[in-house]
């Protein structure tokens, strides 16, 4: 008799966990969401936390590597000689 109470409550047990499983779930999606609406106010931010928490963002953009922006800058800097070339390498190597 006291093994199947054990088992009744055990199986209760198992089954009250499970919202709290999903809670912790969405509790992640809704931190995730926070943190990359930063910035956004109002309307904007509205609307995107509405369309993050059904899951249509795109994920954040990985950040360059130094040598990937150096890349791009240099890319960008054809064209320039001199002292605007050192200017303009210096502002977009800042980015």
């Amino acid at each position: 008799m006291m093994i199947r109470q054990f088992l009744v409550l055990a199986a209760a047990a198992l089954v009250m966990s499970g919202p709290a499983w999903a809670a912790n779930s969405q509790q992640e999606v809704m931190k995730s969401c926070n943190a990359q609406a930063a910035g956004k106010k109002g309307d904007e931010r509205k609307a995107f936390m509405s369309a993050c928490l059904k899951g249509e963002t795109p994920a954040p953009a990985k950040a360059m590597t130094q040598q990937e922006k150096m890349k791009a800058c240099n890319k960008e800097a054809t064209g320039k000689k001199g002292d605007a070339r050192k200017a303009f390498m210096s502002e977009c190597l800042k980015k």
